[in-house]
């Protein structure tokens, strides 16, 4: 898909957050998105037409592992409720995600979707999932979240490689933190608003880096043509420069990239059932 139009269908989805969308059809696929820093839900109808989607900042997991079951399996209950309450209709089956290298942790993230009322219809790993969207045959999807960067690579259509190493979002907000002598929440809502971006660039811009490394770590940079970035940490501003400037690797970036992941689970909600 080109940037334009997943551009243009992100925002029809960030719409569907406030206004929900009449779906076609009987089938609606919903994406579940335990992140570290956001627990986001998005419902698509059977043709890939957002429907609806909600999110709740949460601090559940860490790196891509549940640490606080309950409040985890309580915000999928409350949004799923919400979501329900919205389509008027009851929300069954879900496809989940999961940052590449975290599979020991995959049935708690299960027992978090079906303790909260939904059965688990495919499990896939977070970078694949955006590829539902950016439908790449060849190149790098980095997802860079709360507490991981991940990567898949892709080739002729298909993921040959995945990977996954601690380093995301949470550690942007403490260099922050502790550059400017504040507290982490304070940090955090400096960080997430875009105003202050070119000012704490310079503090956080040796985080980047090696966000940078971790990736150039993993792949083949004779053999990548494009890297595609998604994830909420991705949202700050100038970051895909950094990954440019040394991977010598042309990158994509769409907007609202935290939304990626999410959709990509919802699209993949039907295709294979999990095992």
């Amino acid at each position: 898909m080109e940037l334009k139009e997943i551009n243009a269908f992100i925002k029809k989805v960030e719409l569907s957050g406030k206004k929900t969308m009449m779906p076609a059809g009987k089938g609606l696929k919903v994406g579940v998105d335990l992140g570290t820093a956001y627990i986001v839900i998005v419902v698509l109808d059977e043709n890939n037409k957002p429907v609806a989607y909600e999110k709740r900042a949460a601090g559940v997991l860490r790196d891509g592992v549940v640490v606080d079951y309950i409040g985890a399996q309580r915000i999928v209950g409350e949004l799923k409720a919400s979501l329900e309450e919205r389509i008027k209709c009851r929300l069954e089956t879900c496809c989940i995600a999961m940052p590449p290298g975290t599979t020991g942790s995959i049935k708690t993230h299960l027992y978090v979707a079906e303790g909260a009322g939904f059965e688990v219809v495919r499990v896939l790993d977070e970078p694949t999932a955006a590829n539902a969207l950016f439908e790449i045959s060849d190149g790098v999807i980095v997802d860079i979240g709360g507490g991981t960067t991940g990567l898949s690579v892709v080739k002729e259509g298909q993921v040959t490689y995945t990977a996954d190493e601690a380093t995301g979002g949470i550690h942007l907000t403490l260099v922050i933190a502790g550059s400017m002598g504040i507290s982490f929440e304070e940090a955090e809502k400096l960080k997430m608003n875009s105003a202050n971006h070119k000012r704490i660039f310079p503090a956080i811009e040796p985080v980047i880096k090696k966000m940078v490394t971790i990736v150039g770590r993993h792949i083949d940079k004779t053999e990548t043509d494009v890297l595609y970035l998604c994830g909420g940490t991705c949202c700050m501003t100038g970051m895909e420069k950094v990954f440019e400037d040394h991977l010598d690797i042309p990158v994509i970036k769409p907007e609202k990239p935290f939304l990626i992941t999410p959709i990509g689970i919802a699209m993949s909600c039907f295709e294979k059932e999990v095992s």
